[in-house]
């Protein structure tokens, strides 16, 4: 009985506590690899965190539904459906959007340009293509894919050292792949609320942060 009650505690608190405070070393580490105080670190390792659960609305869109019907029947009744709209909110996700460009603009200034372009367009092509619109969910994309498509077109275009270039590709890449890209797409998500940096694409950001500093 006793055994069973040390399981069930290890399993339920000991176990999850310590995944948590790996990952938090470790994001909190990655972010202090490319360039920023211990302090700084930890401030945009909760910034991120907590602000994922924010967001701020820039734009107001009325998108329609479904279409309004027209049914004749039996040529006496005339059936008819106006269309159905809805307004959808378009907003930026604190801890998936803002932080991540910030932190993008300030690394800018470490990284050579031209191979951090082209970074950045292989990510944003990439993202879009693995990013799908799941109606009442928002845009989803596999958590994996921009560290690992980032990492990879960092290494390949400037070598090692390439951190500070694989987070700034594979932040914005994402966001502008994933996100800007599908916004035309508003009329299939059926929410009201569209997130950029929001929903499936923060897990993928985040990431992004902890993998490029294996790179730093």
């Amino acid at each position: 009985m006793i055994g069973c009650l040390l399981r069930y505690l290890l399993y339920v608190f000991v176990l999850p506590f310590l995944f948590a405070l790996v990952f938090f070393n470790l994001a909190t580490l990655s972010f202090h690899r490319l360039g920023l105080s211990a302090e700084a670190a930890v401030a945009l390792f909760f910034a991120a965190l907590l602000g994922s659960l924010l967001n701020i609305p820039v734009y107001r869109q009325r998108v329609v539904v479904a279409p309004a019907r027209r049914l004749v029947w039996a040529w006496l009744y005339v059936y008819y459906r106006p269309p159905v709209v809805a307004d959808t909110i378009i907003a930026v996700n604190v801890g998936g959007a803002l932080v991540p460009v910030l932190v993008s603009l300030y690394l800018l200034a470490r990284v050579p340009p031209l191979p951090t372009l082209a970074a950045f367009g292989v990510v944003t092509a990439a993202t879009h293509l693995l990013a799908r619109p799941v109606p009442g969910q928002g845009i989803l994309l596999p958590a994996l894919a921009p560290p690992l498509v980032s990492a990879l077109a960092a290494l390949a275009l400037v070598g090692p050292g390439s951190g500070a270039v694989a987070y700034i590709a594979g932040t914005l890449g994402t966001l502008a792949g994933a996100d800007l890209l599908n916004l035309r797409h508003l009329h299939r998500l059926g929410g009201t609320l569209v997130s950029i940096g929001g929903a499936g694409v923060f897990d993928g950001v985040f990431l992004v942060g902890v993998v490029a500093a294996l790179l730093a």
